[in-house]
Order: C-alpha cells, then structure tokens, then sequence
C-alpha cells in the first residue's frame, strides 16, 4: 500500500527549461568572448563534452563546469568573475522558472491521502543562498520531508542515501513509497535501487530530447496522472519481483 509520493523538483513540479536555455546561453557568450580566436563549433562541441562529462558524475556547479572549460583551452579564469556568473545564471533560471500549471491542484489533492516529501539534486546554486525551492514557498509548505541531496554531506541522486534518509524521516519502508522524476539515471534508477517504485515523469509541456529506454517503469505526462494511481502502478503492485524482472 503505497502511503507517501516523493518528488524531484526542477523539470518534475515546475518548467526551467526556458531559465536553463537562456542561463545556459548568457555563459557561453561571456566564455567565449574571452577565449580569443576560438570559434563557436569548436567552443559549443568542448563545452557541451565537459558540462555532461561532469553532470555525469552528479557535479552541477557552474563554477566547476566553467573553469573546467576554460582549462579544455589552456585558459585560468578569473574564479571572482565566475562565481558573480554563477549568481546571475541562476537569478536567470529562476525568473523563468514557473511550476507547471497543474502542479498546486495536484499536491493539493494527493495531500489529503498521501504524505509528500521531496527529493531534490542541489542543481549547483549558490550553497549560502539554499535549493531553488526558497522560490516557491507555495510548494514547499506540501512537503513533510524535504532532503536537498549534495549538500550538507548528502550525496547527491542517483545515490542511495538521499533516498534512504527521506524513507528513514518519513519512518516507512520503500515499498511504501513512490518517485516521481524526469531523469532517467538519476531519478529512476536511483529510487529502484533502494526499492522505492518509480515513475518517470516526462511532461507533456517540455521541449526535450528523451532518452530511448526500453523500460517498464511507468510513465506518465502530466502531474495529473498521479490522481490516478492505480492506473499508474504496475497492475501486480509496486516493485513486485515480476516487474523488477521484466525491467
């Protein structure tokens, strides 16, 4: 019986695709204007190379990313100026970032039977300014659990102690609990592997590239569909032995 839905954050409960784009964007122009003679197919292909080399590795600081890049080009930045980058990237990303139009409606109602918790990679924000949800006090007052894994000595998704750490506070067992992510390896395959039942959220409303998986894991486009949950589930019950193996 499932008694608590666990949440990822960005991409999941609201839309930064248009924020990270123009974040995204803003730095590589002020990368680029400062490597001389460097041309743009050169820059992008390194600096889309570096950036998921270490995401890949669950390193989300700009900082890192960035100085990273400047050494693929034998260049030291001055770090002053690109952590004052790092400021402005993420002021972008959160002007433009709004939660999806049905995700208050849909906390609203899960609340009266079910306990929320949230899960949620630090995506490299600045430590002393806190996860992104500071934003948005109208969805963190749903949550009875909230872990920002990667910081304070939480390691960050897909790794299991985030995971665990929410299951421990909530006081239930994995099976008990479900997860709700648009990340395949971080979201998915890090809630199954401590047993929690996933459910991969790839929205409706967002412009993306999808990774191809051949997966059972459920898979739903709107927040709506958690409302639902028996149309959602596997219909022999959450990480039962049978779906674990067909996965």
């Amino acid at each position: 019986m499932i008694e608590a839905i666990l949440f990822d954050f960005g991409q999941t409960l609201v839309d930064s695709s248009d924020g990270f784009r123009t974040a995204e964007r803003d730095a590589q122009r002020k990368i680029l204007a400062e490597l001389d003679g460097c041309a743009w197919d050169e820059f992008i292909d390194r600096y889309r190379r570096t950036r998921k080399a270490l995401q890949d590795q669950s390193c989300f600081s700009r900082v890192q990313i960035w100085r990273t890049v400047y050494g693929d080009f034998g260049e030291e930045p001055d770090m002053g100026r690109l952590v004052t980058w790092e400021c402005e990237y993420w002021q972008t990303v959160n002007r433009l970032t709004t939660p999806f139009p049905e995700t208050i409606r849909v906390l609203e109602e899960l609340q009266h039977d079910y306990r929320l918790a949230l899960v949620s990679n630090t995506q490299g924000e600045v430590e002393s300014e806190g996860h992104r949800l500071r934003e948005f006090p109208g969805l963190a007052q749903f949550f009875e659990v909230i872990i920002v894994s990667g910081e304070n000595g939480i390691e960050p998704k897909p790794a299991s102690q985030p995971f665990r750490l929410c299951l421990e506070r909530l006081g239930i067992v994995p099976r008990a609990a479900i997860y709700v992510g648009d990340d395949y390896r971080i979201d998915v395959s890090g809630a199954r592997g401590v047993g929690i039942q996933p459910v991969w959220l790839k929205h409706r409303a967002v412009a993306r590239n999808w990774p191809q998986i051949d997966t059972t894991v459920p898979v739903i486009t709107s927040l709506d569909a958690l409302l639902s949950l028996s149309t959602v589930l596997p219909p022999d019950g959450p990480m039962s032995e049978s779906s674990e193996k067909r996965a």
